[in-house]
């Protein structure tokens, strides 16, 4: 489909311009017939290196932007694969460490007194600690497999407790599963839990600062639209 769309453009471009010199050509014819050539060809001439000029730039101008176009899928490209390959080593820890990663992540985006439960019965707060401006963070960590879903519940139970029984400024919930169910992610929504998916949490993995995860406010699963509800 689009390889047809892009040869009707490059046909209807083409009867332009086929139309733009026939113009110029039956000017030129009638000018001749007039005795006036003297006073056509130099105007004849500038107008075909125009002609010209202008269907080279426009080549060149095509050429660079698919180049670009290019360039921006394989950048795309390069970044999935980088987070892929750092979750690789993540899919491979048990679910202690997987918590012990996160911890680490927390610490070393500047998070003070980091403590990781490691214990059923937690209430949701498997990991938690202070923010740098000294905002509480309660994180949930479930270590999923990639096809997975976080389901509504695992939300619910994350929500009833993140703030009633620990007090939670900013409430994370992470999995390395690819995504949210939709009622988990309007709960999440709903209540402003910032929800990680697997491709975030490549990317915090790979580098980028908890403090631009933070401000996502449940749309970790790549939503932009809040709830109605």
């Amino acid at each position: 489909m689009a390889a047809r769309r892009q040869r009707l453009r490059l046909k209807k471009r083409t009867r332009r311009r086929l139309r733009g010199l026939g113009v110029v050509a039956v000017a030129a014819a009638g000018m001749w017939a007039a005795g006036n050539w003297s006073t056509v060809w130099p105007v004849l001439a500038v107008v075909l290196a125009a002609a010209v000029l202008g269907g080279s730039g426009w080549s060149v101008l095509r050429a660079h932007r698919r180049a670009v176009g290019q360039d921006r899928v394989w950048r795309a490209q390069e970044e999935a694969r980088a987070r892929e390959l750092s979750m690789a080593e993540v899919d491979a820890l048990s679910w202690q460490d997987f918590e012990t990663c996160i911890a680490g992540l927390c610490r070393r985006d500047g998070c003070t007194d980091v403590v990781v439960s490691g214990k059923s019965g937690d209430l949701g707060a498997d990991v938690v600690g202070r923010l740098a401006d000294g905002r509480k963070l309660v994180v949930q960590c479930k270590k999923y497999a990639p096809h997975r879903s976080v389901p509504s519940q695992d939300m619910q139970k994350f929500v009833g407790t993140a703030r009633l029984e620990h007090g939670a400024d900013v409430a994370l919930f992470v999995t390395t599963c690819r995504t949210f169910t939709k009622a988990a992610q309007e709960l999440a929504l709903r209540q402003d839990i910032v929800a990680l998916h697997r491709d975030l949490l490549g990317s915090w993995v790979k580098g980028a600062h908890l403090e631009t995860l933070v401000p996502l406010n449940g749309r970790g699963d790549g939503t932009r639209r809040r709830s109605s509800a």
